[in-house]
């Protein structure tokens, strides 16, 4: 046989994983075996189960906290209309995103998670660069979660103080403290062992839910305009558009909110490998967050819309918070207080979800030595049995960041549009790949979405494709356009990632191998021995020799 023909397994585009489990008849494989058969051995302990770990991507969600720090986006760009049309149209295609990882998540349930996705599923040759900007591009949005959701809770805490205290008037280095002392305590409770964090993101969730169903009957319960509610022809048929743009630009625009609010739900993935049941329970958390999330963040947004009375007035008000000043336009000041002091609350709950999902892929990365001193990152603390050095690296990260703060709104207002746009080109890549590239030959986990997988897929590919370039649009052109209204967002993305690249070009692509393995690989598929006898066997072994083996010998596949 031809030298260039025998090629190894490893060479061949197989599917990405063997499962023996099903749902229905037959019984599930032990989650570390599903690891191990990764490529990876337990590190962690399994103290998180779908409850708990729906907890954690819902308080990383946080749909309250999460609408009032977005809400300059949604009602600025496009109005009332834009908020309850666009939240719509835009959670269909954002179901497609979070169905697709759901599936991989089923497949490949590993804290690297879409990073991992990637490198296994690629064609032969493109694991390594496709694991290196995934695993990048989800590291930013990472990182940016934590300190853009503190930036909002500790504007809101201002805020309040503000409405309290008129004379009060918050400077910007009582906000970087404020939001750095949070930074800190959110790394002490990430630091914690697992099953403590389980409980208090079970408590934080609990909390979050409940405080969402009282705001929803405060507001039209307690609101003081007349007349209490606008009519629908009203909310629903009017596009005050904020732009320079023309209306449908700018409704799409107003989609920022809505991505940034959504993108929390890939925190199962990362989570898997401290999930019993990881290859059911993590995809289902992952759509039920997406979900419910969804729904309830429309009813919010219905609220709002149908109740508010100047929009111009709430977005340029003093306070500097345009929650707050809805929530002064619509209510009286104690009940506004009191709506206020509850999405401080959940906005609490929900920067420590995003330090601990965002303390995971530090960890996951490390492992694969990406970073400089990997080896002091990806350590395990002995006594938490948590990664407790990466959870202060992303501090360090996160608090370095928040000196945006002193450039105005503006620039630090970047960060959310990095965080989505990071978030959604990282979710993209191994959704891509498996759609174009795999296809049917995708071994599925136990959750998988059947026949519409696909199609799904690929709506959730065409989505992000068109809002790539217009997250990165500002709201005002021509002679209007000035650095403090400048959309930053390619600078502080594209900045880092077109390092990352060339880093890539000068260095990374001669050591850097993708996920790497730690115990033996037993990654094969359905088409496992028609791939053997057609290459003649498994490097310089003969298919007699490996066919059968319980554990074949050869790397990563995708490479």
């Amino acid at each position: 046989m031809d030298v260039a023909t025998k090629k190894s397994l490893a060479e061949v585009h197989v599917n990405p994983v063997a499962h023996d489990t099903e749902l229905g008849d037959h019984s599930l494989r032990s989650d570390d075996d599903v690891l191990t058969s990764l490529g990876y051995k337990a590190e962690f302990k399994r103290e998180f189960g779908l409850w708990s770990t729906f907890c954690v991507s819902f308080a990383v969600l946080g749909l309250l906290p999460s609408f009032a720090s977005t809400l300059y986006y949604g009602m600025g760009y496009a109005g009332t209309g834009g908020m309850v049309w666009g939240w719509l149209i835009a959670m269909v295609f954002i179901q497609c995103v979070a169905m697709s990882m759901a599936e991989l998540c089923s497949a490949m349930p590993t804290s690297g998670g879409l990073y991992y996705a990637s490198a296994v599923l690629a064609p032969p040759g493109w694991g390594p660069i496709a694991a290196w900007f995934t695993g990048w591009s989800n590291w930013i949005s990472q990182i940016t979660a934590a300190p853009s959701v503190n930036y909002g809770l500790c504007a809101m805490i201002l805020a309040s103080a503000s409405i309290a205290n008129p004379n009060y008037v918050p400077q910007n280095f009582h906000l970087f403290l404020l939001t750095s002392l949070v930074m800190i305590i959110h790394a002490c409770i990430s630091s914690m062992p697992t099953r403590w964090i389980a409980n208090f993101n079970s408590y934080g969730t609990s909390i979050n839910i409940l405080a969402l169903i009282i705001v929803l009957i405060i507001i039209p319960a307690d609101t003081h305009n007349v007349p209490k509610f606008y009519p629908s022809s009203q909310v629903w048929g009017t596009i005050e558009n904020g732009t320079d743009f023309p209306d449908g630009i700018a409704i799409l625009m107003s989609f920022v909110a809505v991505i940034w609010t959504m993108s929390g739900y890939d925190a199962p993935f990362h989570l898997s490998e401290e999930c019993s049941n990881a290859n059911i329970a993590s995809p289902r958390a992952i759509v039920m967050t997406s979900g419910i999330g969804g729904l309830f963040g429309w009813f919010l947004q219905l609220v709002v819309a149908y109740t508010v009375v100047d929009i111009p007035a709430v977005l340029d008000s003093d306070l500097g918070q345009p929650w707050a000043a809805y929530l002064l336009q619509v209510l009286p000041q104690k009940s506004a207080l009191a709506v206020l002091g509850l999405t401080i609350v959940c906005g609490f709950s929900m920067g420590q979800g995003c330090m601990v999902a965002a303390s995971r892929v530090t960890y996951a990365y490390a492992r694969d030595d990406c970073f400089p001193m990997s080896d002091v990152w990806k350590r395990v603390n002995t006594t938490t049995q948590t990664p407790v050095n990466a959870v202060w690296l992303n501090t360090a990260i996160g608090i370095a960041l928040l000196f945006l703060i002193f450039g105005g709104s503006v620039t630090i207002g970047a960060i959310f549009s990095v965080g989505a746009i990071a978030a959604f080109v990282a979710f993209t890549i191994p959704i891509f790949i498996r759609v174009f590239c795999v296809g049917d030959r995708f071994r599925k986990g136990p959750w998988h979405l059947g026949t519409w997988s696909r199609p799904i897929g690929a709506m959730a590919c065409a989505f992000v494709a068109l809002m790539l370039p217009i997250l990165c649009l500002p709201s005002v052109t021509g002679s209007d356009l000035t650095l403090e209204l400048m959309n930053w967002t390619v600078a502080v993305y594209g900045g880092p990632m077109f390092l990352v690249a060339v880093w890539w070009v000068v260095s990374a692509h001669k050591w850097f191998k993708g996920p790497k393995v730690n115990v033996e690989h037993a990654i094969h598929g359905d088409n496992y021995a028609a791939d053997l006898e057609r290459i003649g066997g498994v490097g310089d072994q003969p298919v007699e020799d490996v066919k059968d083996s319980p554990q074949a010998s050869f790397t990563k596949p995708g490479y």
